[in-house]
Formats: C-alpha cells, sequence, structure tokens
C-alpha cells in the first residue's frame, strides 16, 4: 500500500447526490472490485492499482473551516469517492476533525461508509442536529462478500455497527449498491436497524472480469437487476423499512 500526504486547494465539491461532496482521502484501502470511483485514479498520476494506494490530504479540516465560512450551507457526503472510515482513518483523524467543523458550524451531512470505525465518533455525531449515517452492505453472504469486497470489514461488523448507531439514536441506513447475489438474507438482518435502504445496480464495467470469473454472468444482464431490485424493494417495504430503487 503505498501512502502518499498530500496538500489540497479545495476539500467542498459540488455533488449530484447532495449538496455537496467531502473526501479527506483520494483512494481507499478496501480495494472493492466493483468501485466506481476506480475512474479517480487517472487523476492521480498513481501507476498502482486502486485499491494499493491512498493520498491524505493533510489540510483537510482546515480548508472546511475556511469554506463553511464561504459556501452556502447545504448537505455534505462524506464521502462520495472514498470510504472517510477506511483504515488510515485510525491515524490521521481527518474525517472525525470534519465532522466536529461542520457540527460546530451546524451544517447537515450525510456519512457513508463500510467500516466499523465510525463508531468512534458517535459522540460527535449525537451533537449533530441533522446526520445520517449509511453503510454499504451489498450481500448477506460472507463468501460473496469476500469475492467482491476482500479489503472491507466483514458483514457482521457493519450490521452491528448500524445496531449500535440506532441505538444512539442517530439516524441510520443502508446502501444495497450494486445488488449481488446473497441479498435477499438483508431484508432479515437490517430490519430494526434502519431507517431506509437504497438500491442500485452495477453500472461500471470493473467487476465484469471477477463475476465471469465465478460464474456470475448472468447477475451482469439488466434483468437480474431489475428483478432482484424490485423484489428486494417489496420485500423490506413489507417489513416497513423504506425502499428506493435508484436505477
Amino acid at each position: 500500500m503505498k501512502i502518499r500526504e498530500i496538500e489540497a486547494k479545495s476539500i467542498l465539491s459540488k455533488s449530484q447526490v447532495y449538496d455537496y461532496a467531502l473526501n479527506p482521502y483520494v483512494g481507499c484501502q478496501h480495494g472493492c472490485v466493483y468501485c466506481y470511483a476506480k475512474f479517480m485514479k487517472r487523476f492521480t498520476g498513481h501507476s498502482e492499482k486502486w485499491g494499493e494506494f491512498v493520498d491524505v490530504k493533510m489540510n483537510a479540516p482546515e480548508l472546511l473551516a475556511y469554506e463553511v465560512k464561504r459556501k452556502k450551507a447545504g448537505r455534505v457526503w462524506i464521502s462520495g469517492v472514498c470510504d472517510p472510515y477506511q483504515p488510515l482513518e485510525k491515524r490521521y483523524m481527518l474525517t472525525l476533525r470534519c465532522l466536529e467543523i461542520l457540527v460546530e458550524n451546524g451544517w447537515p451531512f450525510t456519512v457513508q461508509t463500510k467500516s466499523p470505525l465510525v463508531l468512534r465518533d458517535i459522540g460527535i455525531l449525537k451533537k449533530a442536529t441533522d446526520a445520517e449515517v449509511g453503510f454499504t452492505i451489498t450481500t448477506a453472504d460472507e463468501k460473496i462478500r469476500r469475492i467482491f469486497e476482500p479489503g472491507a470489514p466483514p458483514l457482521k461488523e457493519r450490521i452491528d455497527a448500524l445496531a449500535r448507531l440506532r441505538l444512539e439514536r442517530i439516524k441510520t441506513f443502508a446502501m444495497i449498491a450494486p445488488i449481488l447475489p446473497g441479498a435477499d438474507g438483508l431484508v432479515s438482518v437490517l430490519k430494526g436497524k434502519v431507517e431506509y435502504v437504497i438500491l442500485d445496480r452495477l453500472n461500471y464495467h470493473y467487476a465484469d472480469k471477477t463475476y465471469k470469473s465465478h460464474g456470475m454472468q448472468w447477475a451482469m444482464e439488466d434483468s437480474f437487476f431489475s428483478q432482484k431490485g424490485e423484489e428486494l424493494k417489496t420485500a423490506f417495504e413489507r417489513e416497513g423499512i423504506p425502499c428506493q430503487i435508484v436505477f
């Protein structure tokens, strides 16, 4: 893993999902094979494969403190193209420091992660007036998880983290994106742990070889995602969990 400490020029970028996106890191140690953020590599100058490098934006908190005073307040997505709680966050604490600034200034934010490290920051999350934490969970099958998310935390750790956050009265959601084989089992395990669920398909070519090498060509077809998406939506809503399909 190549770690490079850098100075960024700005930290709040426009987002098509929320008002802003905030990425304290470029690259991600989780190395999920389907990750759409792989397109970022061409802007970094790295020769390493995606998942084998991370650039650490050392001045992210200082930039954020400056920008929140000069930009119109809006919801911040943490993060759009990296996991804000990847293992390096334990050392650098950039996400924590950015959360403190957002809370101090009353800005709303949405955290999206695969890591239970977010539990470290429960204290600051509880101080926020409008915050939510979402976990990306793509399947209930740990064997499938290891194929597609080799560097990410196990499923049980994510489910347990959601339960803890909900217990602390922090708004939670699950992002099943992309829908992977074994996603059906998530309906029962997420019940009582999330306020809503978002479903998305695999829209990108990055995981193609992995699907085929494990005999899952059928899961690359539009029919798989459309059928499975509707089935999951019906199942979640039957349990009283609002569910949105975004493809």
